[in-house]
């Protein structure tokens, strides 16, 4: 048995870069020589300084060391010696040693951090950089890696130049609050159709199934083919079909129209959400007709039905990965997982993830047992009589199981805060829904509301899409919605008229990024108006006259206003102001 050390542990992953070609180049003979050289090399320079080899797969190597020094002296040592170009990636942290080896991030950031360089380089994390001496060490800055972790600030053993390092640099998209887990063969093919050449890739099935979270991480995986970026266009708050391009032209930072912006640039546009507005579709088929190098990975519960367009039918989760995905959730909050119990539940949750994410919020309060007994009485109430997709009617059961495990209070904020498209600060959540904090905290616990911080850098609270649809029928049923939602337009009325004449000062980047967070709700509270109070619907667009103007939206600000001069005579001035 080798004795692996535990504890604080130094990473070392080695890999050759374009083992490949090299091979073409060499011939089979040569390059098994130099392969035999280089394991030599690197397992001399290893021993040397303590590293024990973990595990080896091709011309690859994991290596463990006791020392943080140790590690960076044997990956310099071994640079030295070698005549092919290796890259090396070193991580520090505190896993878990199992019979098995390893388990744990700090396995995969090591690994991950390797991938991003190149050949003779030795990148080094923070983590390592924190204990050893820094001057032998070049700060290359932040970086986003492939995984959609947080920002990884990433140090060069020594100062060589190399090409910049091969991670995400030209995007937005969002940092998933949780790990990825499973779905390796879906990740693969999704990414294979990206990079082989695909230019509408859409991702379809019911909610729940995972395709948002499935298209992130498949975008970041093709990142390298794209030279001008990796852009997510979330589509869900929008309801008009005429404003998808001007929102992905709004991502882009362009107040132009969109295929001008693009031009033949290589880039790739993530449209996110795209059934409710499947209108666009004819819209975004040109537009990739006149851009030759841009491609579109679309989710929707519907294909677009378009020239050249590719559908992927993202399946439920395979039964070991579900179980993982649950297994993952389920120990991040403390609870005991019970391998028959759980696996059992995940079964009757058909494997969707979001179903399995939501069971495994309730695991502080119920073993997965107790979930089963539970859940299998719900679910068998929607066995028939429903002639929807089967993992739907799943989906919907555990949403409302979930629903009918929440305090009162808890139910009527639940229902309440769909009323918000795009989703609110916590002063708009009290303003309008009268939340309080320990009620909406509870609501993210149980993750029927998810947390992000805005453009504005002010933390928010949103709800997933298909569960905001749920939670809309209930206010809908509730008999209380038009007083909601009259108090959502009532409030961005008043946010607009204060947003007015602070457009034009100083204060004017501040106020754009919290317009821009709000916009969606902006334009919620102006449709809505639109049936009950014409007058407020203008006085809204009307004040932010400017901000449609800066953010290049005048020809959807012209529909808003035409609408509502259309309807009966309003007050002279008011009509005046809209008029102008």
């Amino acid at each position: 048995m080798r004795q692996l050390p535990s504890g604080t542990v130094t990473f070392l992953f080695t890999d050759i870069e374009g083992s490949t070609k090299l091979l073409q180049e060499l011939g089979p003979e040569r390059y098994a020589e130099e392969l035999a050289a280089h394991r030599g090399a690197l397992r001399e320079a290893f021993a040397r300084h303590g590293g024990i080899e973990v595990d080896t797969q091709g011309d690859a190597f994991f290596v463990a060391f006791p020392t943080a020094p140790g590690a960076l002296a044997a990956a310099s040592e071994a640079q030295g010696e070698l005549s092919i170009p290796v890259r090396m990636g070193v991580h520090t942290g505190t896993p878990l040693l199992t019979d098995e080896g390893y388990v744990g991030a700090d396995v995969h950031r090591a690994a991950r951090i390797a991938a991003v360089g190149h050949g003779g380089q030795v990148l080094v994390s923070a983590a390592t950089a924190a204990l050893v001496r820094q001057d032998r060490l070049r700060d290359l800055g932040e970086h986003r890696l492939k995984d959609l972790s947080g920002p990884e600030r990433i140090f060069q053993l020594g100062e060589r130049d190399f090409p910049r390092l091969k991670t995400l640099f030209q995007t937005n998209l969002p940092l998933p609050a949780t790990p990825f887990v499973g779905r390796e063969r879906d990740l693969a093919e999704a990414t294979e159709l990206l990079i082989g050449g695909v230019r509408i890739l859409t991702l379809s099935g019911p909610g729940g199934t995972g395709k948002t979270r499935l298209a992130l991480q498949a975008a970041a995986a093709a990142g390298d083919a794209y030279e001008h970026g990796v852009w997510w266009v979330p589509l869900a708050p929008l309801t008009d079909a005429a404003l998808v391009l001007p929102t992905a032209a709004e991502v882009l930072g362009s107040k132009r129209e969109l295929a001008a912006e693009i031009g033949d640039r290589r880039l790739l546009l993530l449209l996110d959400n795209f059934e409710h507005v499947i209108d666009a579709a004819p819209d975004v088929a040109r537009l990739v007709a006149a851009c030759p190098n841009l491609t579109l990975l679309v989710t929707s519960r519907e294909r677009l039905q378009v020239s050249g367009e590719h559908e992927y039918a993202v399946p439920a989760m395979a039964p070991p990965d579900g179980l993982a995905l649950f297994a993952a959730r389920a120990c991040a909050l403390g609870a005991d997982v019970d391998g028959e119990s759980a696996r059992e539940l995940c079964e009757r949750l058909d494997n969707l993830p979001l179903a399995l994410e939501l069971a495994a919020a309730r695991t502080k309060l119920f073993t997965p047992a107790q979930l089963v007994e539970r859940l299998g009485q719900r679910l068998d109430l929607f066995k028939g009589g429903r002639d929807a997709d089967p993992r739907q009617r799943t989906l919907r059961a555990t949403i409302e199981w979930s629903y009918d495990l929440l305090a009162p209070g808890e139910q009527q904020l639940f229902a309440r805060l769909s009323v918000f498209a795009g989703g609110c600060t916590y002063e708009a959540a009290a303003a309008i829904c009268y939340a309080d904090e320990n009620t909406l905290q509870s609501l993210l616990d149980k993750s029927l509301l998810r947390r992000r911080t805005g453009l504005a850098r002010e933390p928010r609270v949103w709800m997933l899409e298909t569960i905001r649809e749920f939670a809309l029928e209930l206010l809908e049923g509730s008999g209380e919605e038009d007083d909601v939602r009259r108090r959502h337009a009532e409030y961005f009325g008043e946010l607009a008229e204060w947003a007015r004449p602070r457009l034009l000062t100083a204060s004017q980047r501040v106020v754009l990024g919290l317009l821009d967070d709000e916009v969606d709700n902006v334009r919620q509270a102006i449709s809505w108006s639109l049936g009950s109070s014409r007058e407020l619907a203008l006085a809204i667009t009307s004040a932010l006259e400017d901000f449609w103007l800066i953010r290049g939206h005048l020809p959807e600000a012209r529909r808003w206003l035409e609408r509502g001069l259309a309807g009966p005579a309003t007050p002279p001035a008011l009509r005046a102001r809209a008029l102008g």
